[in-house]
């Protein structure tokens, strides 16, 4: 067997064979597929001087799938659904507080400081209006705005759990 047309003609009308013993071998579809096109490379580096390319083809798959067996760790295994809700993980502090940046940085400063000291300090509304010199009145009417303006962006839910994005 020559590395060019004879190679070609032996993987075409054996490749399928191949794969289902890999299959056989791995259990899984994807694995056979990698498992025959790497002994298929020793193969064609063998060459003219190999007699029955099926054989050492074969040999080679199972001596590949022993190795590769021994391996501690070996690859995702698929589940038979996806979980319903993603869990926590380390990252979500961080994405949450990327978001709530995201959200006050489309605010004037005065909104911006009413929602920092109402909902991040949880200070009462008589509190943030001694703090920031003005009406309690003030105090309501920013923060009214601001969320009017975030649940306009598309930023914050409204009461009934809807996003609205004025677009």
């Amino acid at each position: 067997m020559d590395g060019g047309a004879g190679f070609e003609e032996f993987v075409a009308n054996r490749y399928g064979a191949l794969v289902r013993t890999g299959y056989l071998l791995t259990g899984d579809r994807g694995l056979a597929e990698d498992l025959v096109q790497s002994a298929l490379v020793g193969t064609l580096r063998g060459g003219s001087r190999l007699r029955d390319p099926e054989a050492y083809t074969r040999t080679v798959m199972y001596r590949l799938a022993i190795r590769w067996g021994r391996r501690r760790w070996r690859g995702e295994i698929a589940t038979a659904e996806a979980p319903a809700v993603a869990g926590d993980d380390a990252t979500t502090a961080v994405d949450d507080a990327d978001a709530a940046m995201r959200c006050l940085a489309v605010l004037p400063p005065a909104q911006r400081a009413v929602l920092v000291l109402k909902y991040y300090e949880q200070r009462r509304e008589t509190e943030i209006a001694e703090l920031l010199g003005c009406s309690i009145g003030t105090v309501k009417s920013r923060a009214a705005r601001a969320l009017a303006a975030l649940r306009a962006a598309g930023l914050v839910e409204d009461e009934k759990g809807v996003r609205h994005a004025d677009a």
